[in-house]
C-alpha cells in the first residue's frame, strides 16, 4: 500500500446513488476497516443510502449529500449553495483521502471534482475519461464482466487493500430482531412458510405489475401454504392494500411501518423473500435470506444480482434489454411474460435447498 495510505486516518467513502449499490460496497469498505483499523471511515451518501447509519459497524459516520449528476428524475432545483455546503462540510472535516465507487456506467469525475474542491488530498476510483489531477490514482478495472461487489473490492485492490471476505454487511438493532421474531414465529403454524413480498420499486420499469404479484401471491399461499408479509415504504401502503384486496388470503402488510433495521430484521426471520431488482432484494442478501427477484432487463444481471444468498432470477429475454429506461416503452414484456407457475416452482426450490442446509428443520 501506498505510505500516503497506510498513515492516512480520516478516510471519506463515497457512494451516492441508491440503497443496494451502498450495501454492495460494504464488502470493499470493510476490507479498508481492516486494512486501517485506526482511520475514521466516513461514508458520503444520498438520503437512500445514509439510511446505513449506525447499521454497518465498519462506518463511523454518515454524510447525507443528493448529488444532481445521481438524480435521474431530474426533481433537484440548480441550486449551487447545495454543493458548497457539502464541499465546506468535507473540508472541516480535513479528510486525508477520499476513495469514489462507482457502477461501470458511471463517471467517478464529479464526486472527485467535489473532493478536489474539499481539499482532500488523495483521491482514488476507477475511470475510463481522461481526469487530468483530479484524481490522484486511478484504477483501471479488468475488461471481464464484474459484479458491483466484486468491482469494489478490485478498487480498493488497487491501493493494495486485501478483501476481508465479501458478504454483504449489514446488522439490524438486536431489540429489531427481537420484535420481527417475535411476530414472525406465530405465523409458522404447521410448519408454514413465511414469504415477504416487497411490492414496490422507485424505479417505474423495474417494478412489478401488481396483477402479476396477486397472482402469485394468491398461488403461494393456496400451493405453498405460505403466509405471506407484505413489505414496502409509506408510499406503497396504498398499492399493497390494493393488492391485498383482491386476495383470498391477503397476509399481513408492514409497509411504511419499517425503517431499515426493521426490514433487514423481518427478511432475517423469512424464509424467502420476493422482490423486484431493488434496494430490499440486497438487503435480503445481507441478513443471509433466500431471493426470488423478478429482475426487470433495464440493467445487466451479472452486475446487480443478490450476492452471496441462494436466489432465482425470473425474467424473459427481450430485444431491448440492457436500457437503463426508468419507464418502459414496451409494457415490461420482460416482466410480464413470467408465469405464475415459474415463479412458484422457484419459491419452491428456494425453500427447499434452505429446509436441507438447515438438516430438514423448517
Amino acid at each position: 500500500m501506498d505510505e500516503r495510505w497506510r498513515v492516512a486516518r480520516r478516510i471519506l467513502v463515497i457512494r451516492l446513488d441508491n440503497l443496494g449499490d451502498v450495501l454492495l460496497a460494504t464488502p470493499a469498505i470493510r476490507a479498508i476497516r481492516r486494512a486501517l483499523p485506526r482511520a475514521r471511515i466516513v461514508l458520503l451518501a444520498s438520503p437512500a443510502g445514509a439510511q446505513v447509519a449506525g447499521l454497518n459497524p465498519d462506518l463511523d459516520d454518515v454524510i447525507v449529500y443528493r448529488a444532481p449528476w445521481m438524480d435521474p428524475d431530474r426533481v433537484l432545483p440548480q441550486d449551487p449553495s447545495r454543493e458548497h455546503a457539502v464541499i465546506a462540510a468535507l473540508r472541516r472535516q480535513g479528510f486525508d483521502g477520499a476513495i469514489i465507487f462507482t457502477s461501470y456506467h458511471q463517471s467517478a469525475l464529479p464526486a472527485a471534482y467535489l473532493c478536489y474542491l474539499a481539499g482532500i488530498p488523495l483521491r482514488h476510483a476507477a475511470s475510463i475519461d481522461g481526469p487530468g489531477s483530479l484524481l490522484t490514482s486511478r484504477h483501471v478495472h479488468p475488461p471481464r464482466p464484474l459484479h458491483e461487489v466484486e468491482r469494489g473490492l478490485d478498487l480498493v485492490a488497487g491501493l493494495g487493500i486485501p478483501p476481508h471476505g465479501s458478504d454483504l454487511v449489514l446488522v439490524p438493532r438486536p431489540s429489531d430482531r427481537e420484535a420481527m421474531m417475535e411476530l414472525v414465529e406465530p405465523l409458522r403454524r404447521g410448519g408454514r412458510p413465511v414469504i415477504a413480498i416487497h411490492a414496490g420499486c422507485s424505479c417505474p420499469s423495474r417494478t412489478i405489475p401488481p396483477g402479476q404479484l396477486a397472482a402469485i401471491a394468491d398461488a403461494l399461499s393456496r400451493e405453498l401454504g405460505a403466509e405471506i408479509i407484505w413489505t414496502g415504504t409509506a408510499h406503497e401502503v396504498g398499492l399493497i392494500e390494493g393488492i391485498r384486496a383482491g386476495l383470498a388470503h391477503p397476509g399481513q402488510s408492514v409497509a411504511g411501518q419499517t425503517d431499515l433495521s426493521r426490514l433487514a430484521a423481518l427478511l432475517a426471520e423469512c424464509d424467502v423473500a420476493l422482490t423486484a431488482n431493488t434496494g430490499p432484494m440486497h438487503v435480503a442478501a445481507a441478513v443471509k435470506t433466500p431471493v426470488a427477484v423478478l429482475f426487470a432487463l433495464t440493467n445487466p444481471p451479472h452486475a446487480w444480482h443478490p450476492w452471496g444468498v441462494p436466489f432465482r432470477l425470473l425474467n424473459r429475454s427481450v430485444p431491448c434489454a440492457i436500457c437503463y429506461q426508468r419507464v418502459c416503452p414496451r409494457q415490461q414484456e420482460c416482466l410480464r411474460e413470467v408465469t405464475t407457475a415459474e415463479v412458484v416452482e422457484a419459491i419452491a426450490a428456494l425453500l427447499e435447498a434452505r429446509k436441507t442446509s438447515r438438516g430438514g428443520l423448517p
